[in-house]
Order: structure tokens, then sequence, then C-alpha cells
């Protein structure tokens, strides 16, 4: 019993860890922004989705992610976030061009969307309810939002000392000791309820996020009327309109929207939004103004 209780808790730190690398690499890269854009010519238009790229997977698969380790195994997919992050952290390091910055951070996003919520379940499913899971979850977040806020401290730490790679080169060794202690720490499980990916909502979700923030940017050279501006906001609107329609009609869909009458919820949700609407866009515009 007591073997059992210290591993619950070693899985906590391990999940706990690497929701900490998730989150810091959302801000780690602003303050190494202006050497990012030295080395590889940057134009000041594409600079943004150096975050942006990474968000964005993060944000539009983060859905899918989790219904995959609800159907595949918690674990597993778990095992296959953690490769996917530390490889494109990895290839991050290296990159060469713009293209090929976004492109890893782009895939950092993908492995960040499949490991958060599946750790998430590993916890629901390790820790019993109540007080126990209560603990496991408070450590969990409030080492996310510490990660928020050190990966601006870290980011200039590390680009001062070493260079800009490091901040992703840092994530390699983390990664790589995840998944070694994985398979002894973290229990398999699966959700047996769930049958299907829902891969059109996925699709439609991820489409509709990125449109809308494709818009915002071109907003910034053609104007907010713009043909192209207009032409991103409408794609973005039918495709989460799509989004809403399909998720109500589907007998298992990624979001259940009736979620959104829970006040708290909702509540939470739009805080959130505010929260991270200003925290992250301050960082980027600070960083490049100062």
């Amino acid at each position: 019993m007591v073997a059992s209780e210290r591993r619950k808790w070693l899985a906590l730190a391990l999940l706990s860890a690497i929701q900490f690398m998730v989150v810091l690499d959302i801000a780690i890269v602003n303050v190494a922004l202006p050497s990012i854009q030295v080395d590889l010519g940057f134009s000041q238009e594409n600079l943004q989705w150096v975050i942006s790229a990474y968000a964005l997977f993060f944000g539009g698969l983060l859905l899918l992610g989790g219904r995959a380790a609800d159907l595949l195994g918690r674990r597993r997919i778990f095992l296959v976030g953690v490769v996917v992050f530390t490889l494109a952290s990895l290839f991050a390091g290296l990159a060469w061009s713009e293209a090929s910055l976004i492109g890893a951070r782009a895939f950092q996003g993908l492995g960040a969307a499949i490991i958060t919520p599946a750790a998430l379940s590993i916890l629901s499913t390790t820790f019993v309810e109540g007080r126990e899971r209560n603990i496991a979850l408070g450590v969990w977040g409030a080492v996310g939002g510490f990660g928020a806020a050190a990966g601006v401290l870290l980011g200039g730490i590390l680009t001062d000392a070493l260079s800009w790679e490091w901040i992703f080169f840092v994530n390699v060794p983390v990664g790589v000791t995840a998944f070694a202690l994985a398979p002894f720490l973290l229990a398999e499980s699966r959700d047996a309820r769930v049958k299907t990916f829902d891969l059109p909502g996925a699709v439609l979700v991820t489409g509709g996020l990125s449109s809308l923030v494709y818009a915002i940017t071109q907003a910034g050279q053609e104007g907010w009327l713009g043909g192209i501006t207009l032409a991103f906001f409408a794609t973005a609107l039918a495709l989460l309109v799509g989004f809403v329609t399909w998720e109500l009609r589907h007998p298992e869909p990624l979001m259940r929207l009736g979620i959104f009458r829970i006040r708290t919820v909702s509540g939470a949700n739009v805080a959130g939004f505010i929260m991270g609407t200003a925290m992250f866009s301050m960082f980027l515009m600070l960083t490049l103004y100062m």
C-alpha cells in the first residue's frame, strides 16, 4: 500500500513536470524572438507565427487528443505525445529558416495537444474522487500556471547565457526522461464508452481557429475591410458554425456544448479567454517594443 501511494505521487510529479514544459513553451519563445528574427531572417509580419503556430495546433487539436487517449489508451497516447513534442523541440532548435521553425512549432503544439488531455485523464483515474483528486488537480493546474510565468524569465536566461536554440533543446532531456519513467509510474486505462474519433469536428474547429487568427494577422497589412481579410473572416465563421452544428448532431461529439449551460464553466472560460488574450499578447508586444 505504501509503495502504491508513493507511485501515485511520483506519477503526479512526472505529469506536472511535463505540463510545466508544455505551458512553458507558449511563453518561453517571446524574449528570444528578436534573436530568432535576426538569425533566421524573419519578417516582422511572420514573426508572430512562431507563437501562433504552437498555440493554434495546441488549442485546435486538444479535443481530438483527449478523444484519442480515451479510445486508444491514455498512457500510450501520452507517450506518443511526449515523443512528438520532444522531436519537434529538437527540430525547432535545429531550424534553418522561417518555414522550418514554424513547422517545428506546429508539431510541438500537436505534441502538447496529445499530452495535456491524456495527462489530465490519467490524473483523474489515478486519484480517487474527493480531497485526494482535488489536491492532485490543484498541483497540476498550479504548475501549469507557473510555467506560463516562468517562460518569460527562462527564455531570457537561456537566450542570454547560451543562444535562442536552447529554449527548445532544454525540452529534449525532459522528454527523454519522461518517456523512460512513464511505463513504470503510469497505469494504462481506456474509456469503454468512446467508439469514434469525430475527425470532422477536429478538422472544422482547427480550420476555423486557424482562419480566424490568419484573418487578424492579415488585417495589419490589408486593412480590416480588405478583401483577403474579409474572406478569411468569412471562412472562419463558416467553419466554426459548421463545427457547432456538427457537434450538436453527432452522437459522440468532441465537445458537448451543453456544458456551457453551467455558469461556473461559462464564467471560467470567459475569464480565461480575457486573461490569456491580454497576457500572451502582452508578452509578444512588450518583448518587441523593449
